[in-house]
């Protein structure tokens, strides 16, 4: 699937990030300006990363609408949400707070992310059992990602290419 994230004007408070699927079809959602790295951004950061076949990006490249995803996997009172979905969402929250925050505290983001899970009666996401650099698989490509969006000029897009994990 391809994600094109379009900048608009300079006075928008808004970007568009469109979901282009490999059968043509397509999907989009507004991204609030906020600052750092857009939240859906985040998304592609951690899907990218991690091996969840159910987050945000990966429902979208199986045919879902944007918008009903994205109202689906914020309700916190809908216990039918897939675990992975839960634990996406919640690690990119986690990883916006580091970004927020300007340094990387793995301990910080790890409880952030756990509470977030629990919170919503959801296991929190085991990152022991996929042995990579949190550091620098998450939070140093957040920071890489946002420069290349930060720096784009208005009226511009970014194409990012992001394969869902297989069902």
């Amino acid at each position: 699937m391809k994600l094109i994230a379009e900048k608009r004007s300079k006075t928008d408070k808004y970007d568009v990030l469109r979901f282009v699927r490999n059968n043509g079809s397509c999907t989009d959602t507004v991204m609030p300006r906020q600052g750092i790295l857009p939240h859906d951004l985040l998304h592609y950061v951690v899907e990218s990363a991690l091996p969840l076949r159910h987050g945000f990006l990966s429902l979208l490249a199986r045919g879902a609408d944007a918008q009903f995803v994205l109202e689906t996997v914020h309700d916190a009172a809908n216990k039918d949400v897939e675990t992975e979905a839960v634990q996406a969402e919640a690690i990119v929250e986690g990883l916006q707070a580091q970004l927020w925050s300007g340094a990387f505290d793995e301990q910080a983001f790890l409880a952030g992310a756990a509470s977030a899970c629990t919170a919503r009666d959801k296991q929190p996401f085991d990152f022991s059992k996929v042995g990579i650099d949190i550091k620098a698989a998450l939070y140093d490509r957040a920071l890489s990602l946002n420069e290349k969006w930060s720096t784009a000029p208005y009226f511009s897009t970014l194409s990012l290419e992001f394969s869902p994990q297989p069902v």
